[in-house]
């Protein structure tokens, strides 16, 4: 009886010390499992024949930043895009071409750590990167801030919704987004206590509570990364004049699946937002 307690003992003991250095990894290695950069430029809107600046800004802590602006002929305004965790901007040729199909010229840019970007990622890095973004358009191209959309998906719409709140642009599309990374990661990691371990806010409902323009919400009941509930959840936490938008497909394909559906509601949200604005 007593060679059965002690190794029931044992056993309780190997299970928690597994957990806890678990527990420690996780909290550990946060940066690897949030940001999944690329550092090679695969492709250019060159490619697509669309005319592009190759552009270098520096955030506000010294970081240089890459970036791509694509004109459009009579612009209706200018898209301001966050991209998300995973590779880089020449894997967003797809959504280029669709923002400069809809009229609008297109500002894209990579994280620190991402692409041509010097440095490595962190969150407040993220923040400081889109805020550089905004400052080039605002004060080298002249862009009035009612002329400019700020549009992200995934990780990138909760520094879609930061920089948002702290400026009044147009509109804001969120895309593709959850309500907070801790509440990812509890989601993804049920048997560990996230929140408490948690380095990483990216509170996106939270932000959008704060953000006093027109909001755009756009969600797939099938992304397979990002449950939907929490995209309600960001459509729920943002004030009037808001809209959301159910898309279908993948989380990271549903905007191409979508076709019109997701095309027309981007034009509608586009027009109505940037319409009679160009000089605030």
């Amino acid at each position: 009886m007593h060679g059965i307690l002690r190794t029931a003992r044992d056993l309780v003991v190997v299970v928690v010390g597994v957990y806890v250095v678990l527990c420690v990894a996780l909290y550990l290695l946060q940066s690897r499992l949030v940001y999944y950069p690329s550092r090679d430029i695969d492709t250019t809107p060159g490619q697509l024949h669309l005319p592009f600046e190759e552009v270098f800004l520096t955030a506000s802590d010294g970081v240089r930043i890459h970036a791509w602006y694509v004109p459009a002929e009579r612009a209706c305004g200018t898209v301001l895009f966050c991209h998300g965790n995973g590779g880089n901007i020449s894997h967003r040729l797809d959504t280029i071409w669709t923002l400069h199909q809809l009229g609008t010229n297109v500002l894209i840019f990579d994280y620190r750590g991402y692409g041509r970007s010097e440095g490595h990622p962190t969150e407040e890095g993220t923040y400081l990167d889109a805020e550089a973004a905004w400052k080039h358009l605002r004060e080298q191209r002249g862009e009035p801030a009612g002329r400019i959309v700020i549009h992200g998906r995934s990780l990138g719409g909760a520094v879609a919704a930061y920089l948002a709140r702290a400026h009044t642009p147009a509109g804001v599309v969120l895309e593709s987004t959850f309500s907070s990374l801790p509440d990812m990661g509890a989601k993804v990691y049920p048997m560990f206590p996230v929140r408490l371990l948690s380095r990483f806010r990216y509170a996106t409902a939270e932000y959008v509570t704060a953000v006093k323009c027109p909001v755009l919400v756009v969600h797939s009941p099938e992304d397979d990364i990002i449950p939907f509930a929490q995209g309600r959840a960001v459509f729920a936490a943002a004030a009037e004049p808001k809209r959301f938008v159910q898309i279908r497909g993948s989380h990271n394909s549903g905007f191409l699946e979508s076709g019109d559906v997701y095309t027309s509601a981007l034009r509608d949200f586009l027009s109505g937002a940037l319409e009679g604005k160009a000089t605030r």
